[in-house]
C-alpha cells in the first residue's frame, strides 16, 4: 500500500515538512553558537586558519606513543561521512552550531582535495551518508542528538524509493562534491541511521574489495566520524584520520571537535593534515 504523506497519515512527514523544517535555525543550544558563526566570513577556508591550528596543536611533548599508517594502494580507501548540505553548508540545519569549526577547519574545501586526490590516485572512495525516512520518526526512544536530528527534518526525505525535493535538499550532497561521488565509481553505502557504520554496508562493501587501511574524513568529528574510526577500528581495520576535513559542533555543552580531536590521538593508527594527506596519496598513486 503506498503510503501518500498527507496531512492526515500521522507521521507528521510532508513535503512541505521536508522542504521546511530543514530550513530552520537551530534554538537554544544553537543560539550562543551562532553569533560566532556569524563573525565569520561566510565561505569556508582553503585551510584551517592559523588560530585553529594554534588552539588545536597536537602537545609538543607526547605522553603516548606516535603511530602512523603507511598507505598501501589496492588496500586503501578514502571514507567521507555525512557530505551533505545539512552538515556543511550555511543552508544546512546545523550551520548554526558547526559553522564555525566547519569555516576555522577549512572542512568543506579540505574534504574537495581528499576526493580530488584519491580520484586521481585511483583510490577507492566510499560515502557513508545518513538518511531519515518518515518510519524513522516514529521511534519511542532516542538520544539527545537523534532527538535534534529529527527535530529539525535533518537529513530527511519522503522515503527510501522516493526522491523527490531530494535535489539541493539538505540530505543531498555539497554541489562541489558532485562530480566525485556521482562519477559512477564511487561506492555510496546504504544509509545510517544513529552515528557509526554497524547497521549500513561500508564494511561489506570494503572487505568486499579488499580494503584493511582507511583514510577517514567528514562530519561530524564527534559524532559520525568518531563512531566510525572506533567501529572501523573493531572490524580490524587501520584507520588514519584527517583532523582538518572534518569539525564538530560549539555549544555550551561543549567544543565538539576538540573532544573528537583528543580521542583520535588517543586511538587512530594516524591523525593527518589535509596538506599531508594529499601528498601521502598521491605519493602511493
Amino acid at each position: 500500500m503506498t503510503h501518500d504523506h498527507d496531512h492526515d497519515c500521522g507521521c507528521g512527514i510532508t513535503h512541505e515538512h521536508v522542504d521546511l523544517a530543514r530550513r530552520r535555525v537551530l534554538a537554544g543550544a544553537a543560539a550562543g553558537a551562532a553569533a560566532g558563526a556569524a563573525a565569520l566570513t561566510g565561505g569556508a577556508a582553503t585551510a584551517a586558519t592559523d588560530e585553529a591550528r594554534a588552539y588545536y596543536a597536537d602537545p609538543e611533548t607526547p605522553g603516548l606513543p606516535q603511530i602512523d599508517m603507511e598507505i598501501d594502494p589496492g588496500r586503501t580507501a578514502l571514507v567521507v561521512t555525512d557530505p551533505q548540505i545539512d552538515f556543511l553548508s550555511e543552508d544546512g540545519v546545523t550551520w548554526g552550531v558547526v559553522g564555525e569549526s566547519v569555516t576555522e577547519q577549512g572542512t568543506v574545501d579540505n574534504i574537495e582535495r581528499l576526493f580530488a586526490a584519491a580520484k586521481a590516485a585511483g583510490m577507492p572512495v566510499f560515502i557513508s551518508p545518513h538518511y531519515y525516512y518518515p518510519h524513522d520518526h516514529k521511534w519511542h526512544f532516542e538520544g539527545t542528538l537523534e532527538k535534534t536530528m529529527h527535530s529539525i527534518g535533518m537529513f530527511d526525505r519522503l522515503g527510501p524509493l522516493n526522491l523527490d525535493n531530494f535535489e539541493g535538499s539538505g540530505a543531498d550532497w555539497m554541489p562541489q562534491y558532485k562530480k566525485y561521488i556521482e562519477d559512477g565509481k564511487t561506492i555510496v553505502c546504504s544509509p545510517r541511521k544513529v552515528y557509526g557504520p554497524a547497521q549500513n554496508d561500508l564494511n561489506l562493501q570494503m572487505r568486499k574489495r579488499g580494503i584493511d587501511k582507511v583514510i577517514l574524513a567528514g562530519m561530524s568529528a564527534n559524532l559520525c566520524t568518531q563512531a566510525h574510526l572506533y567501529e572501523l577500528l573493531e572490524l580490524g581495520y587501520e584507520v588514519a584520520v584527517v583532523r582538518d576535513a572534518t569539525a564538530g559542533a560549539k555549544v555550551p555543552e561543549g567544543d565538539g571537535y576538540l573532544a573528537a580531536v583528543i580521542n583520535f590521538r588517543m586511538v587512530a593508527n594516524g591523525v593527518w593534515w589535509t596538506d599531508d594527506a594529499v601528498k601521502r596519496i598521491a605519493a602511493a598513486g
